[in-house]
C-alpha cells in the first residue's frame, strides 16, 4: 500500500500531466458520473459509476464495486481511498463514455490534484471535478440566480482553481474545476447542462443512488442488478 508520504509526491508528479484545454469528442454523445458510498459501521466502500445518454439523460449503463477501504482517512488524499472501487467499477462498464462528472475537486484541491484530476490522468479521459462543498479557494459576489458564476480564487497564488456555480435559485453552489482534458468553462457550461432539477448534476445524483444500493446489496449478499431511478 503507498504510504501517505508517497501519495503526496505522486500528486506533485502526476500534476504536471493534467491538460487544461477542451479534448473532447465531438460530438459528446455519453456523459459518466462517479460517486462513493461509506458503511458507517465496517470498513467497507462503494463506488458506482453510471454512464448517461448526454442529451437525453437516460441511463445507458451501470457498474459499482464493494471493497474494503484500504487506505487511511487523510485530507487532500481522498482519491487514494476512492480511486480503488471507482476504477474496479469503470473497468466493467459495457458503454465507454466521452466524459466524467466525479463527485469530488479536480484542480481546485490544495495541491492542484484532486479525485477528478486523479481519475482523468489515470483513465486519459476527459473529467470535471464537481463537489458539494468548498475545498480550498474564496469566491465573492454570486448572485442567487441559476447559473450564476464566481471565481474560485486559490489563497496561496490567488490562482483561478475553480467556479463556484449556482445550479438552483438561492441554493447553495456546486464547485466546478477542472479535471483533465477540459477548460474550466466547458466544465462549468456542462454541470449546468447536466442539473436539471436539482442542485447536484443528473450524473452525481444517479450515481450516488447506485453506489448506496451497492453498498446495501453487498452487505444483504444480494446480487440483483440495480434498480433505475
Amino acid at each position: 500500500m503507498i504510504t501517505p508520504a508517497d501519495a503526496i509526491i505522486l500528486q506533485e508528479q502526476l500534476r504536471a500531466q493534467v491538460i487544461t484545454t477542451d479534448v473532447l469528442p465531438h460530438p459528446i454523445r455519453t456523459i459518466a458520473g462517479t460517486d462513493v458510498e461509506y458503511d458507517k459501521s465496517t470498513n467497507l466502500i462503494a463506488g458506482s459509476v453510471v454512464v448517461l445518454d448526454y442529451n437525453t439523460l437516460s441511463v445507458l449503463a451501470v457498474a459499482s464495486h464493494c471493497m474494503e477501504v484500504t487506505f487511511p482517512y487523510i485530507p487532500g488524499l481522498f482519491s487514494f481511498r476512492e480511486m480503488p472501487p471507482l476504477l474496479e467499477a469503470y473497468r466493467q462498464l459495457e458503454v465507454e463514455p466521452d466524459l466524467i462528472i466525479c463527485d469530488g475537486q479536480g484542480l481546485a484541491h490544495q495541491r492542484r490534484f484532486g479525485l477528478a484530476c486523479h481519475f482523468g490522468v489515470t483513465l486519459n479521459k476527459p473529467v470535471i471535478g464537481c463537489g458539494k462543498t468548498r475545498l480550498c479557494g474564496q469566491y465573492q459576489n454570486l448572485d442567487e440566480a441559476r447559473g450564476s458564476v464566481a471565481p474560485l480564487i486559490a489563497e496561496d497564488d490567488q490562482a483561478l482553481i475553480g467556479h463556484a456555480l449556482r445550479t438552483r435559485d438561492g441554493i447553495n453552489p456546486v464547485f466546478v474545476s477542472v479535471g483533465h482534458k477540459i477548460s474550466l468553462d466547458t466544465a462549468t457550461d456542462i454541470v449546468l447542462k447536466m442539473a436539471t432539477q436539482y442542485r447536484l448534476p443528473e450524473t452525481t445524483r444517479l450515481a450516488d443512488h447506485y453506489a448506496r444500493l451497492a453498498l446495501l446489496d453487498y452487505k444483504s449478499g444480494s446480487n440483483k442488478p440495480p434498480e433505475s431511478v
